[in-house]
């Protein structure tokens, strides 16, 4: 359990008690000056400003334990620092808070503890208690701090008078609060025949072991007979009483022998003036690297042994040799628990007590579990036997059922085969028939087949002779752009010719007075004008030339039109066969008699 989970149990109880109506919520005010209670026994500088801010009078309504959660986490958990206060002042202060309100001695003075035991029981049970709000102590837990105290008064616990109690309470077996667990205490019924005072010296024993951290060691027969056997470990032994009472301890300077009362924790070995510790002389800090060995008696010093340090060696006398057994045994102990970084040895006892109760819960859960499982197989194996009766009731209703099926459907297949047979008959005979009418389809296909090939290799001439007619046109379209090209030409020269004969007029008009001067220019372009005329009768001369071509072309896409026609009435009387007594048809109707008109569109595309 971390320091901010322990102040939390506290703080909590100091909150509730605040809340007098039960509601939840506690007016600022209250909170204020539980806030500034807190600062002051934390030891944590007072911050005036956040606490108004935070609960200012502007705001509606008292404040829930959620609202107060943030700014008890910001402004004072969070500044809290482990060992900066006193942590029995900080209990006193939420114990008197509520046990105002809560707590409910005997009027009659018949209370078996008094105030300040109850206050250690508070504090003992804020210790034992589980991590869950409402706070309570399951039933292990209660019984394992009676035993504490009884075993400290040296009697023993009536385990089954406490099951019986608690098996009476309400809640008894999901745990007790701890107002619960104080009546009980104080109704004697567990600590019956003790004096109060014997109960106020277990409590606080039990109170200094636990809360305060002061190391416990076994009480073994071993240890109270001179044999030097090492004592049980703490941790499973519950007959353990407190290491702490007188020693002679050795001066450092002086070197002189002093009576000290002693308390052993398990981070440090302090030692006061007298048992009521009002004047400390003096600590030894205990870690990993600290030893204790046993010394020879010397120095008119008897029972003698040490405890070494990085620093510095003290040495110590005890009475007798069982109370310096139990100190050395101690001290190691201390010394192993900083060894292995434990810092309470009761926290960690509680954690594998919670861890043990958490595995027998499960334990008990998985038992519970198998037991109902067990039930549901047993549920289920039950109605599977009535489910299987009535299969079988079932499946002999079926049985009878299937016989007067089997029965019906042999009729009706009895009938099917005679109708098959008739059927078979009838199917035998329409497959003759089909078989004759087979053959003749059979001799027509093959005329047809015949007729096809036919076709196709007409079609394949009609194709070459198509691919002539196509290439005769390629040809005259090729003449034809040639004959384009040339009639540009022309067309250019004739351009340029005008251009020549307009600057001869325009440079005429203008150098009619420069006109000597000129006449070798103009001698020139008459020249020019000479050679363009005579490449314009050679434009003409290609261009007839061209003309002649484009004859020829159109010679050849008539013999080709007419090869086609040709073919096209070859391809009609392969069409329409002529059969005894039909009388010849026109030959231009029907078959590829469609290709004529294809063919005089393409003839006048070209032209």
């Amino acid at each position: 359990m971390d320091l901010r989970a322990e102040l939390l149990k506290s703080i909590w109880y100091a909150f509730t008690a605040l809340d007098v109506e039960k509601s939840g919520k506690v007016s600022k005010s209250q909170l204020k000056v539980l806030s500034h209670n807190l600062y002051t026994v934390l030891c944590i500088p007072h911050d005036p400003v956040a606490l108004e801010e935070h609960f200012r009078d502007d705001d509606d309504g008292p404040v829930s334990s959620q609202g107060y959660m943030p700014y008890l986490n910001k402004y004072i958990l969070d500044k809290v620092e482990e060992g900066a206060f006193v942590k029995e002042n900080f209990d006193e202060l939420c114990w008197t808070l509520t046990a105002k309100k809560n707590y409910k001695p005997d009027r009659n003075g018949n209370s078996v503890i008094s105030h300040q035991d109850a206050f250690k029981l508070w504090c003992l049970f804020n210790f034992l208690s589980e991590d869950k709000y409402p706070l309570v102590m399951v039933p292990d837990e209660v019984e394992y701090l009676l035993k504490k105290i009884c075993t400290a008064m040296n009697v023993e616990l009536n385990s089954c008078e406490l099951d019986d109690y608690l098996s009476q309470e309400p809640q008894g077996q999901g745990g007790l609060t701890v107002w619960q667990f104080l009546d009980m205490v104080n109704s004697g019924r567990f600590l019956r025949g003790i004096e109060q005072e014997a109960v106020s010296m277990a409590v606080e024993e039990v109170y200094q072991e636990i809360i305060e951290d002061v190391l416990k060691q076994a009480r073994s027969p071993h240890v109270l007979g001179h044999h030097p056997c090492p004592a049980p470990h703490p941790v499973s032994d519950p007959h353990i009483s407190r290491v702490q009472g007188y020693l002679w301890k050795k001066g450092q300077l002086r070197r002189n022998w002093s009576e000290r009362w002693f308390m052993l924790k398990p981070s440090v070995l302090s030692y006061y003036m007298s048992e009521e510790r009002k004047e400390k002389k003096g600590s030894i800090a205990l870690d990993k690297h600290c030893c204790v060995e046993v010394l020879p008696d010397r120095d008119g010093k008897r029972c003698m042994f040490c405890v070494k340090t990085s620093s510095r060696t003290y040495e110590m006398s005890a009475s007798d040799t069982r109370q310096r057994q139990e100190w050395t045994l101690a001290i190691q102990m201390a010394i192993r628990l900083q060894a292995e970084g434990k810092k309470s040895l009761h926290k960690d006892l509680k954690q594998k007590r919670r861890e043990q109760r958490e595995q027998r819960e499960q334990r008990k859960a998985a038992k519970e579990e198998e037991t109902q499982r067990l039930k549901q197989l047993q549920e289920e194996k039950e109605r599977k036997l009535q489910e299987l009766e009535l299969l079988k009731e079932a499946q002999r209703q079926a049985e009878i059922l299937l016989q007067e099926e089997e029965q019906r459907r042999r009729q009706q297949h009895e009938e099917m085969q005679r109708t098959l047979e008739i059927q078979l008959q009838e199917a035998e005979q329409a497959r003759a028939s089909m078989q004759a009418e087979m053959v003749l389809k059979e001799a027509e296909a093959e005329r047809q087949r015949k007729r096809i090939l036919e076709l196709e290799d007409m079609q394949e001439r009609l194709q070459e002779a198509l691919q002539q007619e196509v290439k005769a046109r390629q040809d005259e379209e090729s003449v034809r752009y040639a004959q384009a090209r040339l009639l540009a030409e022309e067309e250019e020269k004739l351009k340029q010719l005008m251009k020549l004969k307009e600057e001869q007029e325009e440079y005429i008009i203008k150098t009619q007075r420069e006109k000597q001067v000129l006449k070798q220019e103009m001698e020139n372009k008459n020249k020019c004008l000479e050679e363009a005329q005579k490449q314009l009768e050679e434009v003409r001369v290609n261009r007839q030339r061209a003309d002649q071509d484009v004859m020829a072309a159109q010679r050849k896409l008539r013999q080709a039109s007419t090869n086609v026609k040709h073919w096209n009435v070859q391809m009609n009387r392969l069409m329409h066969p002529i059969e005894p007594g039909d009388k010849r048809t026109n030959m231009s109707g029907g078959g590829f008699a469609g290709y004529q008109p294809l063919l005089s569109q393409r003839d006048s595309s070209f032209k």
